[in-house]
Formats: C-alpha cells, structure tokens, sequence
C-alpha cells in the first residue's frame, strides 16, 4: 500500500463544515501520516462523522483547506476514492448476495478484472475469517460477520488509505475483540487507518494518535500515553459510598487528591499514588463502600477536557 509524496496522507487546514447556520466541523487542523492508525475520538455529535465524509469524498468541504493522497476532494473526489477503502457506520450489504459475492461485485465499481477479484476474494475472505462461509447468503450473518464482511469489501481495491466510522457500535465483547485483531493485522501490514469511535478502550487499543472532538472542535491530539500523561493522573481511585455517607461527604474529601470528579454512581480522585489516597481516606474514617485503584485512561482525559461522560 503505497503513501502520499509528501509527509501527511491526509492534511486538513481550519477545515470546516457546515449546514446551514450548524457548524458542525469548526475550523480543525490535523495530519495523518502514511502508515499509522490516527483516530477520532468524541461523543455523538461531536463532527467526528462529518470530517470523515469530507475526507471520503461524500459530502464537501465548506471552508479551509483539505488534501487526501495528495489529492483535492474539491477537484479530484473520483482519483481519491478509487485509492480510499470506506467501512461506514451502518453495513450496506446486498443481503440478496452471497458473501463471495458480495466483494466479487464490488471489485466491478474499481474496473477489477474478474480473475484478480476472485483472488482477492479468497485472501480477504480467509483474512476476515469467512472463506467458510463464502457461498451463504448475507442475511444468515450474525452482525459480527457483516462487519466483517464490510471491512473485506472496503479493501477489495488495495486502498491507500482505509476509513472505519465507529466499526464495533452495535457488536457484543466477542466481536468486538475479534473486530480490533483484524484491525491490528491491517496495522501490521502497513494500512494507514482513520478510526472514529466514541469508546474509549477502543482508541486506546487501536490508535497511534489520535484527536479528541468536542462541540466540532478538536480539544486535544497527541498518542493515547501521551494524552494521558498531559491531562490526567497516573493513577484513579474509584469510591463508592451508601447514600448516607455520599450526602454527608461534603468537603471531607478535599486535599486528598489533584482533582475529585463527582459521578452519578462513584467518586473519582485523580492522583499519582492511589493506595496512599485510599490509606488517607480510611485515616478521615469516611466508610467507603468499595474501593478501586486502577491506571488513568482516556475516559478520564475526556472526564478533565470537558467535565462530562464521552458515551452519550
């Protein structure tokens, strides 16, 4: 899978979106290089959707400045998306097929010849560990194997640059882990990929950096180590309390940690020795009703950037 020329296979300038007076892309700036796995992380709603179809070519850009393969999606949206594999949000699959022929119609669109396409067809299907299915009919699929399914169709053309709009949503942990290995053997071949979600342990697993999204801006960018580092502690304790001790809480808690976030179900203290923090509470004698030392993750960065859940 061959790169752009220059260092960024995608390069985006106060790119910017907008329907009618809803800004929903708000003048965001970000490059991603050949060769990596860049991710868009954010709630529903937060313009993750909307870069990425204007990085696909289906939907255009309404101000700023955007460059896909060293190409104009202005200009030259055909050239790009012969070179961009798509895994959309919902699986568009013509469930009158059958999984072969699924991707054996789908080379048609990029001009394949038929002989390449049944090759190709047997690698993707053994890839995405269908081959054994190959001759059922898409309906019988479990959603799992529509997805992937989906990602084998998006790389019947050999891309350049592979696009995945929130590729586990709907799929239970099997599938889900089963879905990020594949994703993983793409990494490892050399794929770049571009991945929105708005799971976080998702983005952790699979993203070498990635972009925070909030109300159509970006609020952070970096790799998930290092955005951890940047705005969180290297450690969260997790409290619990009973009704009684949460309501007489009020104040008892302050100065033991660098920060204290108040959820609905729990208490979190962001700090760097978790077992100390909790050694200091029992020393308040506050009756916790639980306790959970565990290591900062991109919940908790979200949690500071903006003060609210990313699962919406």
């Amino acid at each position: 899978m061959s790169g752009a020329t220059g260092d960024a296979l995608v390069r985006a300038r106060k790119l910017t979106k907008r329907f009618g007076s809803f800004t929903a892309v708000d003048a965001v700036d970000f490059d991603v290089r050949p060769g990596e796995s860049f991710g868009f992380l954010g709630p529903n709603g937060a313009g993750k959707t909307s870069t990425m179809r204007m990085i696909a070519c289906a939907s255009p850009v309404t101000d700023g400045e955007l460059s896909v393969i060293d190409m104009n999606p202005q200009t030259q949206a055909r050239e790009i998306k012969a070179r961009l594999g798509v895994v959309p949000q919902t699986d568009n699959l013509d469930t009158e097929l059958t999984v072969r022929e699924n991707l054996e119609m789908y080379a048609r669109y990029f001009d394949i010849p038929g002989s390449v396409a049944r090759s190709r067809a047997d690698e993707l299907l053994e890839f995405v560990q269908l081959d054994e299915r190959a001759k059922d009919q898409v309906e019988t699929l479990s959603g799992g194997m529509k997805r992937r399914l989906t990602i084998a169709r998006a790389l019947i053309n050999e891309p350049d640059l592979i696009i995945f709009d929130e590729p586990t949503t709907g799929l239970d942990p099997q599938a889900r882990h089963l879905l990020w290995d594949r994703l993983y053997r793409l990494k490892q071949r050399g794929a770049t990929l571009i991945i929105t979600t708005h799971y976080m342990d998702e983005a952790e697993q699979l993203c070498d950096r990635l972009v925070v999204m909030d109300k159509a801006r970006i609020a952070a960018e970096g790799s998930p180590r290092e955005l951890i580092d940047r705005y969180s502690t290297k450690e969260v304790l997790e409290l619990r309390f009973g009704d009684a001790e949460r309501a007489g809480l009020d104040g008892r808690l302050e100065g033991l940690a660098q920060r204290v976030e108040v959820l609905p179900d729990r208490t979190l203290l962001y700090t760097d020795d978790g077992e100390k923090t909790l050694d200091e509470v029992h020393q308040r004698n506050i009756a916790v009703q639980s306790a959970l030392v565990r290591r900062a993750s991109l919940e908790d960065v979200f949690l500071s950037l903006t003060g609210r859940s990313l699962v919406e």
